[in-house]
Parts: C-alpha cells; structure tokens; sequence
C-alpha cells in the first residue's frame, strides 16, 4: 500500500491509502498534485529502521517544503520554530524532564504544571 498527499499551495489537503495500480488510475481521475508519504516516518526517522521519507507523515493541514521536500504540522505557537533535523516544531524553552504533565502558555513563554 503506498500513502499519498494531494498538496495545493504547499498545503496537505487530501490524503488517500492505494495500492499502486489504484493510484495510478484514481490520480487521473482527481487531477493535482499528489505525492507519495510514508506512514512510518516521524520527526524525520523511519520507526522500523528504514529510509525516512520527507520528514513526517503528511496530514491535512501540514505544509509541504520543497525546498526540503518534506512535511511538517501546523505552528502550534508563534514562539516556536521548526527544527529542520527533525521537522518537529520546537518551543523556546525546552520541555522539563521531570516527568511531571506541562502546558505551554504562550503568553509567559514558560511551561505551566498542569495538575
């Protein structure tokens, strides 16, 4: 089975789950551009060892970069930035490692407790 995003403007719009051959004549048949993501990639690595392809799994809504021919989600904040490692967005400060629950709270830039 192959996994195919339909992009318009840079953005994920559709998502279809074909065999090949499927694909082939269901293209034709929704004309634009589609192209191929691989369900088992995220934050740019393969979760069964294998070869990343193009960063994440595109979903609707998520911004294909061709300059970087990968996927990437919508900006969860203004304050955080992509890291084109691993195409994940990043906050300004780094999530605590105490184990305990956070929320990011955009108005502080700091990581709230959540209780």
């Amino acid at each position: 089975m192959g996994h195919y995003a339909k992009v318009d403007r840079d953005k994920v719009i559709d998502i279809i789950v074909a065999e090949p051959e499927f694909f082939d004549t269901f293209k034709d048949t929704r004309p634009g551009e589609w192209i191929q993501t691989s369900y088992n990639t995220r934050n740019n690595q393969h979760r069964l060892g294998g070869t990343p392809l193009r960063g994440n799994y595109a979903g609707i809504g998520y911004t294909y970069d061709r300059e970087h021919d990968v996927f990437y989600g919508p900006q969860p904040y203004s304050s955080w930035t992509i890291n084109q490692s691993t195409w994940t967005w990043e906050a300004p400060v780094a999530y605590p490692t105490d184990g305990k629950k956070y929320a990011w709270n955009e108005s502080t830039q700091v990581w709230d407790l959540n209780e």
